[in-house]
């Protein structure tokens, strides 16, 4: 291992934020007496996120250029019988690329966040939040052992339920954070089940250890079952996965969550969170190479997701909503590729979503802003004048999210579909057919998004709600809208030029070379889907030139070619195209019915088992039975004893010759 890395630097990666979080969250708040002001608390955090991506870009360079690697127990917490519970780090090219992920959108939407919530009361609190969050991803994506993952998994998802009811006097808002909250908690059951077996049969919390021991865990089976052991393990985390990647049918919290203020939308729900499960899975590779079962399992929940939460993104109104679906389908792909084995296709697509992911929110935030906090887009239209670089970094987003050749979004996309296509699971048939379709899904609500935001009629003067109610900070008169400040458009810039270049530049090293060497395990004579990749890439270029004469390119052109059709030039056609298909409208406007499923069936079911276990259980078994039954008889027995106890002699005389009558007659009896 090369001397490059030092325990110091990495160190100071996530307690950087950390301080920032400290310092904002005490001193900047009614809590440690307001110390310092607004321009002190958000100072203080983009430079703790500031500092963390500035080392975060050193340390990929050294495990880039220098092979330099570090995996090392930095304190130990406690120790449980054999079980060691430590915090340590292990930095590869995977957790490399996550920390500069992490901490570049972070230190974007920080920058950001200067000019969305500057009317905001919250303020000081709001960057509080972020640069914990900040804190607890890198918390995750550095660990080297189960223990420190969980507990980042866990503090990310605590500081989601914070955000996402940031607005607390909003009932919607409170209702979207418990929501999170409560989905996650599904998902981290199965998560907590995945690591207490791994603790249990491998004896140990840490990575490399128990992979180490993956081949005996992959000979045993579940006890007082004939299942593979591995699988139930892989399945368990891959529940945990579920949740917080929001795959179908633990998704319904993601658009909810989008209740939050829009950066968080951006940092949560884009770019870092949801990928954490990606991430996780990618990183326990050496597992889930052990078991088909597993990986079939795991694609064709991406494959549902990728196709079905696409569908959901054609009718949505709300700008945000519609980015959320599409965040969903998006996290979809990754998990297909994650289950046709091709983890560094996967993480190669979380990275490049993740910048173009972060952008089309943080656009939309600005767009939100620039007519006045409406957010409907049947009321905006035509701002492409108005609003010129958030115009062309939406256009350059949008681009990059549909695929298109040369774009980052186009070499990840691509490359999911073609290790799908190469796979020989079972399940390779239908997630083929459904990141295919997705493709074309993909393109037409982007785009339909785009033209109804961007180009066409100015229809915000016509917002049925903005003349009667006026937006938050009371403008009732409707005023052209405006490019956002600098705060805002900047971040916007600097997201837009990765969400370009980044796929072109780091396809060869990180899906054909030696970026994930070591930290990604696949076994290429079972699964050789990226083998066959290689025998065919030959370079970015050709890539592109070759994407020209394949479906997925005709498909997503088709898709934007149709939204052109149906929103700029015939607009009446959507409405009869809704009109004929009712109810199919009808069953993606109530999101194929699962909220209320989960509402009416599961809710209403576990609330009539608690009343039960309530009424029944404890008032009637419990305190009716046991506790009052118990003193019924006492009191009952010793009435009856009370009688016989008179004091009078000549009763206690007639009861001793009762007595003797008695026994006599018995012992008479008995011969």
């Amino acid at each position: 291992m090369s001397q490059t890395l030092s325990i110091s630097t990495l160190l100071a990666v996530p307690m950087a934020p950390l301080v920032g979080f400290v310092l904002a969250g005490v001193l900047g708040t009614k809590f440690g007496g307001n110390w310092i002001g607004r321009r002190m608390s958000h100072s203080v955090t983009i430079l703790g996120v500031l500092v963390a991506f500035i080392l975060s870009a050193m340390t990929l360079q050294s495990v880039v250029i220098d092979g330099a690697r570090f995996n090392e127990t930095l304190y130990t917490w406690m120790v449980v019988g054999g079980l060691k519970m430590e915090i340590g780090f292990l930095v590869d090219g995977l957790t490399a690329m996550m920390m500069c992920v992490v901490t570049f959108v972070s230190l974007m939407v920080h920058i950001y966040t200067v000019g969305y919530m500057e009317e905001d009361e919250g303020y000081n609190r709001f960057f509080a939040y972020i640069s914990l969050f900040t804190f607890s991803m890198l918390m995750l994506v550095m660990s080297n052992n189960m223990l420190q993952l969980f507990f980042g998994w866990e503090a990310v998802g605590l500081v989601s339920y914070l955000l996402i009811g940031f607005w607390f006097n909003k009932p919607s808002a409170i209702f979207a954070n418990m929501k999170a909250f409560l989905v996650n908690r599904v998902g981290d059951f199965g998560f907590i089940l995945g690591i207490g077996l791994i603790a249990a049969f491998a004896g140990t919390l840490n990575y490399t250890e128990a992979f180490a021991k993956a081949e005996e865990l992959a000979r045993l089976s579940f006890p007082g079952t004939d299942w593979m052991l591995v699988t139930v393990i892989c399945i368990c985390l891959f529940i945990g996965a579920m949740g917080k990647s929001a795959q179908f049918p633990l998704h319904v919290w993601l658009p909810d969550s989008m209740e939050g203020p829009t950066p968080i939308s951006a940092l949560i729900h884009a770019a870092t969170m949801v990928t954490a499960g990606i991430f996780m899975v990618a990183r326990m590779s050496p597992l889930f190479e052990l078991s088909e079962t597993a990986l079939n399992f795991v694609m064709t929940i991406g494959a549902i997701t990728a196709l079905f939460m696409g569908f959901l993104g054609i009718i949505q109104n709300d700008i945000k909503r519609i980015v959320a679906y599409s965040t969903l389908s998006q996290l979809g792909y990754m998990t297909v590729a994650l289950g046709a084995s091709a983890y560094s296709v996967a993480v190669f697509h979380l990275m490049t979503h993740a910048f173009f992911k972060a952008l089309l929110f943080l656009a939309a935030g600005s767009v939100i802003m620039g007519v006045h906090h409406n957010q409907d887009i049947r009321w905006m239209g035509g701002l492409r004048k108005y609003m010129p670089i958030t115009w062309i970094t939406s256009l350059l987003g949008s681009l990059a999210l549909i695929g298109t050749p040369l774009f980052a979004g186009f070499y990840s996309k691509d490359s999911i579909i073609e290790a799908v296509h190469e796979s020989h699971l079972p399940a390779a048939g239908f997630a083929s057919f459904a990141v295919l379709a997705g493709v074309f899904v993909t393109a037409f609500y982007s785009f339909r998004l785009y033209f109804l935001v961007f180009h066409g009629k100015e229809r915000f003067d016509q917002n049925p709600d903005a003349h009667h109610h006026g937006d938050h900070h009371g403008h009732h008169e409707v005023h052209a809208p405006h490019e956002s400040p600098w705060v805002v458009t900047v971040p916007l810039i600097l997201l837009a030029i990765p969400s370009v270049v980044i796929g072109f530049m780091t396809i060869g090293p990180m899906l054909y070379g030696e970026f994930f060497k070591g930290a990604i395990f696949i076994d290429s004579e079972k699964h050789a889907a990226l083998e066959e990749m290689a025998k065919a890439f030959h370079g970015p270029v050709q890539m592109a030139l070759h994407a020209l004469s394949t479906a997925p390119f005709w498909l997503a052109l088709a898709g934007v070619a149709t939204s052109y059709y149906m929103y700029m030039i015939n607009p009446a056609l959507p409405t009869a195209i809704k009109k004929t298909f009712m109810p199919v409208y009808t069953l993606l406007e109530n999101k194929y019915y699962l909220d209320w499923f989960n509402e009416n069936v599961l809710a209403r079911g576990a609330r009539a088992l608690g009343t039960g276990l309530w009424k029944g259980g404890d008032e009637y078994v419990i305190d009716g039975t046991l506790v009052n039954g118990s003193w019924k008889v006492v009191g009952w027995v010793s009435g009856v004893v009370r009688r016989a106890q008179t004091g009078y002699l000549y009763h206690y005389a007639f009861m001793m010759i009762l007595g003797v009558f008695v026994l006599m007659t018995y012992f008479v009896w008995l011969k």
